[in-house]
């Protein structure tokens, strides 16, 4: 008996763990900043959002598109979270996983945003959703929601 527990508790938890594969990553801004200079010969779209932010929730799937999209193309959809640290595990996670993201999800480990902020991009007021996009030495902020074809203009822009 106890060997049919086990194995049922195991194919469960095999399968709860194999069917969701992504992970969301505490990233401080050094490390962001790190991850964009070692990539030089990439297009990275970061964007800056949290799971209580409604506009933040309807673009996501336009990231989600654009990094599917053009994959081939070096680029790098970077989504990172603005909830709070304590939430990771309660809200960020499960959110993750229910939308199904398949870009890079991280959870912003920082405790100034005004800090943040300003190492962001110093024009950003702190609103979101914001997004960053680098192309080498090329830099643009963004303060805005998205719709699908103005993300794409933006990202082609580069």
């Amino acid at each position: 008996m106890k060997i049919k527990t086990f194995y049922c508790l195991f194919i469960v938890g095999f399968f709860s763990v194999s069917t969701y594969s992504q992970n969301v990553k505490l990233l401080k801004i050094d490390q962001l900043n790190e991850r964009i200079k070692n990539g030089k010969d990439s297009t990275y779209v970061v964007n800056f959002w949290a799971t209580w932010c409604a506009p933040c929730i309807k673009e996501l799937p336009h990231f989600e598109k654009l990094g599917a999209e053009h994959k081939s193309e070096k680029l790098a959809v970077l989504l990172v979270s603005l909830d709070f640290k304590s939430k990771l595990a309660s809200n960020v996670v499960p959110f993750v996983k229910r939308k199904n993201l398949k870009n890079e999800v991280f959870l912003l480990n920082e405790s100034s945003p005004q800090e943040f902020i300003d190492r962001i991009d110093p024009s950003w007021s702190g609103s979101i959703p914001a997004t960053l996009f680098i192309k080498g030495s090329n830099r643009k902020f963004i303060e805005s929601e998205f719709t699908y074809e103005q993300l794409l203009t933006e990202y082609k822009k580069l």
